[in-house]
């Protein structure tokens, strides 16, 4: 039992080193898209806190979702945070498979540059909507009476730019759209198209759907601000996808080509200037020679019989 223990830690470790190899070498390629993305964060996190300067409490507006949604109460606002942090951590998780598992279909470096991609897309939006009209915040330390609801004028610059996770969660004026609605649906939709898991797939789409409503019954938003993020993230998320290179499929096999055979392809390329009708070239060469065979049997068959 210890032998196989050993033997089986031995091939995950070979395996995490594999992976730690592969994914060193794109990161040293792509490592400008990751730390733009990241630094994207970071200003969509100043922007919300700048607009917390400007907040000013007022009265509730009249909103269908509060009226439909029972209110679930002050002490129960962890609830839809609880749910937002399992999305996040078990995508998180997700992309980081590739170093354990032996089946894999993405690589960690190019999925988080696709994700950084939408959602700077997506947060770019989201800071000209809520600089656009202040709305006064629905959340209950941004009522009226509460002396989280405002932010004093600040002494410095470094006041605004350093970002402290209070002024995260308590944060006042950035409603339009919801970012945990932008997260939350950015990581589905990616899972959607790379994940393999069917089960996993319709689970997460529900529990985005529940997410919704508990954000909408925590008073943390307002209902229009979840309905702009569920059309506007799938469509910037549908668009920006298509104008990004497609992720290379691990799990496709490449077969060793002739020495012909690649001087062919390379001079078909040259002169097409399209490496994607090598292939197609060469299914029509297999099917045409398959065809002149089939027939010159059929030829000798008939000259036999003559």
């Amino acid at each position: 039992m210890s032998l196989y223990i050993g033997r089986e830690t031995s091939k995950l470790w070979k395996r995490i080193c594999a992976e730690t190899t592969t994914e060193v070498n794109l990161l040293a390629e792509n490592w400008k898209y990751i730390l733009g993305g990241l630094i994207c964060q970071y200003i969509h996190g100043v922007a919300a806190r700048g607009v917390h300067y400007i907040h000013r409490p007022g009265p509730i507006l009249q909103d269908t979702g509060f009226f439909l949604l029972p209110e679930l109460g002050q002490e129960r606002a962890y609830v839809s945070e609880t749910v937002f942090s399992f999305v996040f951590l078990s995508f998180v998780l997700w992309t980081f498979h590739p170093f354990i598992f032996k089946t894999k279909k993405i690589y960690t470096v190019l999925i988080w540059c696709r994700v950084l991609a939408f959602l700077v897309a997506c947060q770019f939006l989201r800071i000209i909507t809520f600089y656009s009209t202040q709305l006064p915040g629905p959340n209950y330390h941004c009522r009226e009476g509460s002396r989280l609801a405002t932010l004093p004028r600040p002494d410095n610059p470094l006041e605004v730019l350093l970002i402290i996770p209070r002024g995260v969660l308590y944060g006042c004026g950035d409603l339009i759209f919801s970012s945990h609605m932008i997260f939350s649906l950015v990581f589905v939709r990616t899972y959607q198209k790379y994940g393999t898991r069917r089960f996993i797939k319709q689970c997460a789409w529900v529990i985005v759907v529940v997410q919704s409503l508990l954000i909408i019954a925590s008073r943390k938003h307002y209902t229009v601000d979840v309905v702009v993020a569920w059309y506007t993230v799938n469509l910037v998320v549908f668009f920006v996808d298509r104008k990004l290179a497609e992720l290379p499929d691990r799990g496709a096999a490449v077969l060793p080509l002739s020495k012909d055979v690649r001087m062919k392809e390379e001079n078909i390329i040259l002169v097409n200037g399209n490496p994607g009708e090598t292939t197609d070239w060469r299914l029509r060469g297999q099917a045409n020679g398959k065809i002149n065979e089939d027939s010159n049997n059929v030829h000798g068959d008939v000259l036999d019989s003559v």
